[in-house]
C-alpha cells in the first residue's frame, strides 16, 4: 500500500517536472506538450481579449460556451454536439418515460421539421397533431432552410410557456397553439390484433433508454400469454438510444448470434445475443420508416440478416454511427461520435457520419398520409398471419 502511495506521488511530481520542462521529453511527446501548451495560451488570451478589451462588457462562460459549440460544429458531424451547462442539467432530470414539452418526434427536412410520432397522451395528441404533419414555424419565425438544432431550440420551453406552431398538412396550414407540460408514457406498449381468426400481438416501442428492454419483454410475455401468434414490433418514428437496450430487445426474440460489431478508434468489440429469448420462435413483422434510426436500426438489421423477422416499411433513416456523453469540469457535456456499428453481415448503414441507406424493407409499403388509413400495419398482419398458417 505504501509503495504504491509513494510511486503514485513520484509519477505525479514526475508530471509536473515533465510539463515545465518539456524539452526533457522524447522528441514525439516534447512536441504533443508543447503545442497543447501553445494551444491552452492562445485560448486564454483570446478570452482575456474579448472580455478586457471588447467595447462592451461580455460574459465570460458565455464566450466559452460559444466556443465550445463552435468547435464540436466545426466537425461537420450532424450526432456530435455541445451541451451547455443548463442544457445538460435538464437533460439528467428527463428521461424516455418522464417527459417535458408538447410530445413529439420530429426529423429534419429543408422546409422545417417532418412529425414522425405524437407521444400518447401528451399536449401533442391533445392537440390532435399527426404524424406526418410539418412544422413551418415556430411563433413567427420560419424554419425554411435552418438546421434541426434550431427548430428543436424554439420547441423546448419551460413547462406551463405556450408555444405557436404553423403546420403544413397536405396542401393546407393552420396554427395551433400549445402549452409545455410534463407527463410520463411507457416506452413499450402492447394490444391483441385480430386478423382473419388469427391473434398478433403488436408491439410499439418508441425508444432505447435505461429499462426499455425488459419493459418490452413484459409486453411480449404478457401477448403470448393471452394467446398471440405471430407478434408485430412497431418501431416507426423510434430514433434510438442506447445500444445496450438494442442488444436487450434483439436478445427477445433472437436465441443465439451475432447483433452488431462496434469500431472506434482503437478496438473493435462484437455484441451477441443474451441468451433469453422468450419469443424466438413465434412469426416476427417490424414496421419500420425513415424515423426508424440508430438502435432501432441495429435490431432491424439483426433480425433481417438473421432471417428472424420480416421488415415491412420504408427504408430506415440510415445512421451507421454511434456517440458518447461526457461531461465537461464546467458542468456542460461533449456528445461525440466515437465509432461505427455494423450489422451481423457486415453492412454499414451511414456513410460515415452521413446519412446512408439504411434498412431495405423486404415488404415496401409508402408512408401514409395523416389522411389515409395505416396501410403498412395492415400489409403487416396480412404478413405475419401468413407465417402463422
Amino acid at each position: 500500500m505504501l509503495a504504491g502511495t509513494l510511486a503514485a506521488i513520484a509519477m505525479l511530481f514526475a508530471g509536473i517536472w515533465l510539463g515545465g520542462h518539456p524539452n526533457d521529453l522524447p522528441s514525439p511527446l516534447r512536441t504533443s506538450v508543447l503545442e497543447s501548451r501553445r494551444a491552452q495560451i492562445v485560448t486564454q488570451q483570446a478570452l482575456n481579449i474579448l472580455t478586457r478589451r471588447y467595447y462592451r462588457p461580455l460574459d465570460r462562460s458565455k464566450l466559452v460556451n460559444l466556443a465550445l459549440s463552435g468547435m464540436v460544429a466545426g466537425l461537420e458531424d450532424p450526432y456530435s454536439h455541445y451541451i451547455d451547462p443548463s442544457s445538460y442539467a435538464a437533460s439528467m432530470n428527463e428521461s424516455e418515460t418522464h417527459m417535458m414539452g408538447i410530445g413529439i418526434n420530429v426529423m429534419h427536412e429543408a422546409q422545417g421539421l417532418r412529425i414522425v410520432n405524437v407521444v400518447e397522451n401528451s399536449p401533442a395528441a391533445h392537440a390532435d397533431l399527426m404524424r406526418g404533419d410539418l412544422i413551418v414555424k415556430v411563433g413567427s419565425v420560419s424554419l425554411a432552410d435552418r438546421d434541426d438544432e434550431f427548430g428543436l431550440d424554439l420547441l423546448r420551453g419551460p413547462v406551463g410557456t405556450t408555444v405557436t406552431l404553423t403546420l403544413r398538412r397536405g396542401q393546407t396550414e393552420h396554427v395551433v397553439s400549445l402549452v409545455r407540460e410534463e407527463f410520463v408514457v411507457p416506452v413499450a406498449t402492447s394490444r391483441i390484433l385480430t386478423y382473419h381468426g388469427v391473434r398478433i400481438g403488436y408491439l410499439r416501442l418508441t425508444g432505447f433508454s435505461e429499462g426499455s428492454g425488459e419493459e418490452l419483454r413484459g409486453e411480449v410475455r404478457a401477448a403470448l400469454h393471452i394467446g398471440a401468434k405471430g407478434l408485430i414490433l412497431d418501431l416507426r418514428g423510434n430514433g434510438g438510444g442506447l445500444i445496450d437496450q438494442a442488444i436487450n430487445v434483439a436478445s427477445i426474440f433472437l436465441a443465439h448470434g451475432t447483433i452488431m460489431s462496434a469500431v472506434e478508434r482503437d478496438q473493435r468489440r462484437t455484441y451477441s445475443a443474451l441468451d433469453d429469448a422468450i419469443a424466438a420462435d413465434t412469426p416476427l413483422v417490424l414496421l419500420v420508416n425513415h424515423g426508424t434510426a440508430s438502435s432501432a436500426e441495429i435490431v432491424t438489421a439483426a433480425l433481417q440478416d438473421h432471417d428472424r423477422a420480416e421488415v415491412v416499411g420504408t427504408a430506415t433513416y440510415g445512421k451507421g454511427v454511434f456517440q458518447q456523453t461526457q461531461r465537461l469540469v464546467n458542468g456542460g457535456a461533449l456528445d461525440i461520435t466515437i465509432g461505427q456499428f455494423f450489422t451481423p453481415n457486415g453492412r454499414n448503414l451511414g456513410e460515415g457520419v452521413h446519412q446512408g441507406a439504411g434498412v431495405t424493407p423486404n415488404v415496401y409499403v409508402p408512408e401514409n398520409t395523416p389522411a389515409q388509413d395505416d396501410e403498412a400495419l395492415a400489409v403487416a398482419e396480412r404478413t405475419v398471419a401468413a407465417q402463422v398458417r
